[in-house]
């Protein structure tokens, strides 16, 4: 299904890029500390890793840090690439192209889905909960099921990009071609844009939300608002 090279635009290849070896390494380490400190479900016999918590953690904070300028970058200049209106009605289509192009679509929402529970749910989780074999603890459990739920994904995000794009769409991440359009001198104007559509009048807002990919905007919706809770919420029980 691959054609030409495609061409991705520079800050989609350095966010996208940043985000997955932080995923990427996120998972990894997620996985030793399951693997060092529960093993309920299974284990694999490697070393223990003491300081794994922390190394996990860093890891995941910094993915956190990264992850709204995907989000934001992918619901909006990339949304193309996400859930369309009649994604899910082109399913219907068995191996016709535009079948695989929906299931890459849905696999790319989905990904950020699984970042956002991701990242919620190990933010509300303690340290001190795995060393002291607190395995019951709600948020770990929900952690538990992100981490299976993102690398599930991940994988069907992978899988889909490859079956609809190729080599040529994989190879063009690593590309160093920049057109000038592109260029980051341009960046600053673009976001000037970008923040001006945003101050539109809220008539104008409820009509594009009705009227342009409604499912899409009620994910957006959904996971910027995890990610502002993911922010917030863990102050009010740091106490605890």
């Amino acid at each position: 299904m691959s054609g030409s090279a495609p061409y991705q635009p520079l800050l989609l290849k350095i966010i996208h890029g940043v985000s997955a070896i932080l995923a990427i390494a996120a998972m990894v380490t997620g996985f030793l500390v399951y693997n060092t400190f529960d093993g309920r479900f299974g284990k694999v016999p490697i070393p223990r890793i003491d300081q794994i918590i922390d190394i996990h953690g860093t890891f995941a904070v910094f993915f956190f840090v990264v992850f709204p300028a995907l989000a934001l970058y992918s619901f909006h200049a990339g949304n193309k690439k996400l859930l369309q209106k009649d994604s899910l009605q082109n399913l219907s289509q068995v191996s016709k192209p535009i079948w695989w192009v929906s299931l890459q679509r849905i696999a790319n929402t989905l990904m950020l889905i699984a970042g956002f529970l991701a990242v919620l749910s190990g933010r509300m989780m303690k340290e001190e909960w795995l060393p002291t074999r607190q395995l019951n603890e709600i948020w770990y459990s929900l952690h538990l099921i992100s981490w299976v739920f993102i690398v599930c994904c991940f994988a069907l995000h992978i899988l889909m990009s490859s079956k609809v794009g190729g080599a040529p769409l994989l190879l063009s991440i690593f590309s160093l071609n920049v057109r000038p359009q592109d260029s980051p001198k341009q960046w600053s104007t673009r976001l000037r844009n970008w923040l001006s559509n945003l101050s539109a009048t809220s008539e104008g807002r409820i009509h594009h939300l009705m009227q342009n990919n409604f499912p899409l905007n009620i994910i957006e919706i959904i996971v910027l608002a995890g990610i502002l809770t993911a922010l917030i919420l863990p102050l009010f029980f740091s106490g605890d």
